[in-house]
């Protein structure tokens, strides 16, 4: 490949991971740039499933119709705008002074825009040698027909007249036939029009509305997460209020990310809906979902983490810890947050793929720093469980880490499959498919959450997985009890449980003394 059809793809890679987050692109005298012999503007890329239906509407029926079952690029208002220099080298009375060409075509048809002379560099704009060879028009876009079919990749011409300076499109509608990533081009192949700019907007429409394809099932997926949540709010709070009086401190903290995961996941579906409405992105709501959900990941990955340091378990504090994880907490949720800002809220033009990849780098050593001091915190955890032979606690603690190194597992291998996929899909031709990545998370944290209720599950012997300062704390409640029963050897099982008791007052002792120096060291 040449240096054009290069600088065209990377073209292509910045409005796939930027322009279509609107459904409605709106320009503002946006600038030309110069792509070797030609002046070009990106005008957007989405991914567009085929019109259900062949008949057109009516003029008046567009505006109104959105869950129509038709697919379509509609341009209103254009307008380009050149600078007077250019203007003053036509006359008045000159009919055409200047050419622009809008160019629509599928992904997989882009190298049938341009071509090369004798195999050399290609060009966007047909050349005088490429005239002679392939019978394009000279100062124009050298266009092949598609192999699938003939009149795609579209071209309209606008014209610039006399020595006006602005030249205005028609309100047109380019209806789309076929399920595809597809890309918008406007282009100039006259070197006399350099300094071209642009305003007005085109809308780009699915059969069910303005949500591009690559999202529209996203908007069904969280009413899904939605209804999960709900479920798990009904049951969990149902069990929450008949034991209160039996809460431990833990609970409260995963009836607060429950909460916040149900609230997330219905303000992630009305933002889609109120896109998929509008065709743009309500900075309000979309502020507030990603706020929401930045928060209910830190404080996930923070209940996590005081799950694995045994707090209320092995440790009724965190000690010396706690500023630690409150500073991890905070940095966690600003990264999270500025990183979510800039993939989500509004239309991200062609600095979103620069600025996500840099804002990504510290939510990730964030995420690998955060798995390390889970993973060590859980070590400790159940080395103390063990020394104090508390099995109960020592069973939900083994099932924990399971889960979580479960959990640990799938993330790196699908982060695996995420690369994988984007860089083997450069041009988002996959895009039908590319909702998944997104729901993998949701649906992982989902998974997980419901694995920390099941294990802590409100109940009347939560207290008895509580910590606590009394004797006995080595040993089950069960192993107490049976204690207490009678013996036949008379006052023979009192003299042992009244050692054992004298035991685990030394033991106790030992392990809050043990406790205590490793929060210092902390």
């Amino acid at each position: 490949m040449g240096l054009i059809p290069c600088c065209l793809c990377f073209a292509f890679i910045i409005l796939a991971t930027g322009l279509t987050d609107a459904s409605i692109h709106v320009y503002d005298r946006d600038p030309f740039r110069e792509v070797g012999n030609a002046y070009l503007l990106s005008g957007g890329s989405e991914g567009i499933v085929a019109s259900r239906t062949t008949t057109p509407l009516t003029e008046n029926a567009i505006h109104s119709s959105i869950h129509d079952g038709r697919s379509f690029i509609r341009f209103e208002n254009i307008t380009f705008w050149r600078s007077k220099a250019a203007a003053d080298l036509h006359s008045e009375m000159e009919h055409s002074t200047g050419l622009i060409q809008v160019i629509i075509f599928e992904a997989a048809d882009r190298d049938n825009i341009g071509g090369s002379a004798y195999g050399g560099q290609r060009s966007i704009c047909c050349t005088p040698d490429l005239a002679n060879l392939e019978g394009c028009k000279q100062g124009e876009v050298i266009r092949i027909p598609s192999a699938t079919n003939i009149n795609w990749p579209i071209i309209l011409n606008v014209q610039f007249s006399g020595n006006y300076l602005s030249a205005f499109m028609d309100s047109t509608v380019v209806y789309i036939t076929k399920t595809g990533m597809y890309n918008l081009f406007f282009i100039s192949c006259d070197p006399k029009l350099k300094g071209l700019t642009m305003s007005g907007k085109t809308l780009w429409k699915n059969p069910e509305g303005y949500l591009p394809g690559r999202m529209a099932p996203l908007m069904k997926f969280y009413v899904i997460m939605s209804l999960a949540y709900t479920l798990l709010s009904l049951v969990w709070f149902s069990q929450h209020i008949r034991f209160w009086n039996d809460i431990l401190q833990l609970q409260h903290c995963i009836t607060v990310v429950i909460a916040l995961g149900l609230f997330e996941m219905s303000l992630w579906y009305f933002e889609y809906a109120h896109f998929n409405n509008t065709g743009t992105r309500p900075v309000g709501i979309t502020t507030w979902v990603v706020t929401v959900g930045a928060l209910r990941r830190t404080l996930s990955r923070l209940l996590i983490l005081c799950v694995s340091m045994g707090y209320g378990v092995v440790r009724p504090t965190l000690g010396g810890l706690t500023m630690k994880v409150l500073l991890l907490g905070i940095t966690y949720f600003l990264a999270s947050e500025l990183l979510n800002i800039t993939e989500y809220v509004g239309t991200i033009n062609d600095i979103a793929g620069r600025a996500r990849v840099f804002l990504v780098l510290p939510d990730a050593i964030l995420d690998a720093f955060l798995i390390l001091w889970i993973f060590t915190s859980l070590s400790k955890t159940l080395e103390q469980l063990q020394a104090k032979r508390s099995s109960a606690k020592l069973d939900i603690y083994r099932k924990f880490s399971n889960a979580l190194a479960v959990s640990v597992i799938a993330s790196v291998a699908w982060i695996g499959y995420e690369v994988y996929f984007k860089a083997t899909d450069p041009f988002n031709e996959r895009w039908q498919g590319a909702w998944m990545i997104t729901a993998f998370w949701d649906i992982l944290a989902y998974l997980l959450l419901c694995i920390i209720c099941y294990l802590w599950a409100p109940s009347q012997s939560s207290q008895r997985y509580a910590y606590s300062e009394a004797t006995g704390e080595e040993s089950d409640d069960d192993e107490a009890q049976s204690l207490c029963k009678g013996s036949p050897k008379g006052d023979l099982g009192l003299v042992k449980l009244d050692r054992r008791e004298k035991n685990g007052e030394r033991d106790e002792v030992f392990d809050v003394e043990d406790d205590t120096e490793e929060d210092k060291r902390e």
